[in-house]
């Protein structure tokens, strides 16, 4: 008996730190890839939402299923009378051409750009001219609006300024991430050169121990 509670106490031990290990291997690799995955959301919650408060309201409980150009047929119809007060359109549009922008800009810098470079300025700047081009429209269109707004409305506006400040703060944590990585190096090889500085004769040193080795031999 004692020998079968030893086996499975070590099971279980085993299967934790799998499952632990398999834990924090998820956690680390939606941290490094924060930035694609949030560009990613970014390009597709506005438009779902969007697509979401479009569709009209249906009331039998076994609807006919909508053409699929109806969606697209509405869409051109909101871009064609398009007005700030009140489309929705271009919130979805912004979404998309933030996060293409953040993500080209994520991907051409290096660890000297992610940290100091143009990648934490451009994100800020996308987001804050984000952020109040939505919070203007979100005056005109919650002000003008008698019914009251929708839910899918109000998602849509909330979603899009969560994500603008995400932004932001996945491109500070980065920043601060690679500005420790590039110390940790700088001070690596500080140490380095300080040593060979130090002992300017030792390689010389060595090199003559080497050779008197030889000699002997």
């Amino acid at each position: 008996m004692g020998f079968l509670k030893d086996e499975r106490s070590k099971r279980a031990l085993r299967g934790f730190k799998t499952l632990f290990f398999l834990v924090t291997m998820i956690i680390s690799f939606l941290f490094f890839s924060a930035p694609i995955l949030l560009a990613v959301a970014d390009a597709l919650l506005p438009t779902a939402l969007l697509s979401a408060s479009l569709s009209p309201p249906s009331d039998p409980p076994f609807p006919d299923p909508a053409p699929p150009f109806s969606f697209l047929q509405t869409l051109n119809s909101h871009l064609t009378n398009y007005d700030f007060r009140y489309s929705l359109i271009d919130i979805p549009i912004i979404s998309i051409f933030r996060s293409a922008i953040i993500l080209c800009v994520y991907g051409l810098c290096d660890g000297p750009g992610l940290s100091r470079g143009p990648y934490l300025a451009i994100t800020t700047v996308c987001s804050v001219v984000s952020l109040l081009f939505v919070s203007i429209k979100a005056s005109y269109v919650f002000g003008d609006s008698s019914g009251g707004p929708t839910m899918s409305e109000v998602a849509l506006f909330v979603c899009s300024l969560l994500l603008a400040v995400g932004h932001y703060v996945v491109a500070y944590r980065t920043s601060c991430r690679e500005r420790r990585k590039l110390l940790v190096y700088k001070i690596d090889i500080e140490a380095v050169s300080t040593f060979k500085n130090g002992f300017p004769r030792y390689s010389k040193i060595l090199q003559d121990e080497r050779v008197k080795v030889k000699l002997q031999n």
